[in-house]
């Protein structure tokens, strides 16, 4: 059975949300709670970062979870805690709703059932009664009722738990780091209480579980150092019941290396239009506080346009605008770089050009316009410019960057047409160079002109392409590589201190999935 309130009854049926004794009645059995208030959610995606999925379990009327828009299909997920009986599950769309969706249910979270499909629905509230048990409960709408995405104030699950028990832990208390290194940080809580018994914690960091403990003391590891977390912890029990979090403690992680440090946040191939991890890796950026933000290409998909990176880029990395230091892609030049030239303004074209370099402490760093060298093989204007003032410079450290890769292991392997523009920060006895183009991590030991490894008097380099675009897992290591992955966002911190330099690339969960350096300036 479903009960339908169109969309004239919505604001009374958020009036009724901030009232148990009507919101668990309905269809339900009496004895039937919520089971999903604060349980832990997965989402297909974000419109931004400040509509995530717990807004939908939080039972605050006012705040909600919406995806991307214009795009099918999308969903949200609740994890109960444990295997429960389902009686109902209510929604409240906002404006932008599901024409067409599936109620689905799942043990482990990934295999799904389908218990109910609903089309030709109208917004408002939907209130649908079931017959099913899962500790997992998914909304997948497959039609958007608007031209936006998906969008819901309230996602409640109603139903009991087969041995009786639907009382919650209390939250715990007093929550508060009790030391960190460059790498950790500890906390510990008062525990908190229960009708039958606290079984565990989980620990969250950033709103994330990453951790449980049976205890009142967790220490998390592998950390990016010089940066601000942000945690909570709430209890669980034996029956699946997950209690509403503590109070939330910021720690920062110690600085890698004692003295006065730059820190520079590296990533390219960001926001796209039907991918919604660059607000993710934008969340490192806001916890990282670098000094500067450098961009090694197609900051934003698909056409670059002023349009495009107003709505997508502008609403997550457009924060740190006036720190970046961009390089253009070809996906900038699919709108011959009106869109990009638009929105960064003077910041990406300081003298009036595409490319352009800049200093930092010991570090010179140079942002090469890479596309027209690799479409045509020729660009005798940019590369007699870059000659000139890689031998104007009289910095000890330098730093090129651009998009397109001289080696690389990735779909678009190495490029011999980029040589001229590799060759020439050679001959400058350069120190490092960074990319992107290819959507993986992966950092290469020193290599001379011929890609050949080259510890003496070779080059470094490293491509970034992870701030959000879809990942190319089509990786195959070539020689020289040290490390990579291509399964998760992120960015890189890069550290400048004095005349050397070092990095950790750090994925969206907050892990560091690499350490390099630090390495002295050649």
């Amino acid at each position: 059975m479903i009960r339908k309130h169109t969309r004239a009854g919505v604001a009374l049926a958020l009036f009724a949300l901030v009232i148990p004794q009507i919101a668990a009645s309905g269809t339900a059995n009496a004895a039937d709670s919520l089971l999903s208030a604060n349980k832990p959610t997965t989402v297909s995606s974000v419109e931004d970062s400040t509509f995530g999925g717990a807004k939908a379990v939080d039972g605050d009327p006012s705040t909600r979870w919406a995806s991307l828009e214009g795009v099918d299909p999308q969903w949200i997920a609740v994890d109960l805690g444990g295997t429960v009986a389902i009686s109902k599950v209510k929604l409240t769309w906002e404006a932008a709703y599901a024409s067409e969706y599936k109620i689905q249910t799942s043990a482990d979270g990934s295999s799904w059932t389908t218990v109910k499909t609903l089309t030709g629905q109208n917004g408002g509230v939907d209130e649908t009664t079931l017959a099913a048990n899962g500790r997992h409960v998914r909304i997948y709408g497959t039609k958007r009722g608007t031209a936006y995405g998906y969008s819901l104030f309230e996602f409640e699950v109603y139903g009991s738990n087969p041995n009786g028990d639907n009382t919650a832990p209390t939250a715990p208390s007093g929550l508060s780091s009790t030391g960190t290194t460059s790498s950790s940080v500890s906390l510990q809580w008062t525990a908190a209480t229960d009708n039958v018994g606290v079984t565990g914690y989980d620990v969250l960091r950033d709103g994330n579980v990453v951790g449980t403990a049976t205890g009142t003391t967790f220490t998390d590891t592998a950390l990016a150092s010089g940066t601000q977390f942000s945690y909570t912890v709430r209890a669980r029990d034996a029956a699946g019941n997950v209690g509403p979090a503590s109070n939330s403690v910021s720690a920062t992680t110690q600085p890698a290396a004692p003295g006065e440090n730059i820190t520079v946040v590296v990533a390219g191939d960001i926001a796209s239009t039907t991918n919604g991890e660059h607000y993710n890796t934008a969340k490192l950026i806001d916890q990282i506080k670098p000094n500067y933000v450098m961009t090694v290409g197609d900051n934003q998909y698909d056409s670059g346009t002023l349009a495009e990176f107003q709505k997508y880029y502008d609403k997550s990395w457009g924060k740190f605008k006036n720190i970046t230091k961009p390089a253009t892609g070809n996906h900038e030049w699919e709108d011959n770089l009106n869109g990009y030239k638009s929105y960064f303004g003077s910041i990406a074209f300081p003298q009036g050009k595409p490319y352009y370099s800049w200093n930092a402490g010991e570090f010179h760093f140079v942002s090469f316009d890479s596309n027209k060298l690799y479409e045509t093989g020729s660009d005798s204007t940019q590369l007699n410019w870059l000659k000139a003032d890689l031998a104007a410079n009289t910095k000890a450290c330098v730093v090129g960057y651009w998009h397109h890769p001289r080696f690389n292991s990735g779909e678009y392997g190495d490029k011999a047409v980029m040589a001229p523009l590799w060759n020439a920060f050679a001959d400058a006895k350069a120190d490092v160079v960074f990319n992107g183009h290819d959507h993986h991590y992966e950092r290469l030991k020193p290599l001379n002109k011929s890609g050949a490894i080259d510890t003496t008097n070779g080059m470094r380099a490293a491509i970034v392409g992870i701030g959000g675009d879809y990942l190319y897992d089509q990786v195959k290591p070539r020689a020289g590589v040290e490390s990579w992955f291509a399964n998760s966002h992120g960015v890189m911190k890069l550290t400048l201190s004095g005349r050397s330099y070092s990095w950790e690339v750090i994925d969206t969960s907050g892990t560091v999935r690499d350490k390099a350096g630090p390495y002295n300036c050649r």
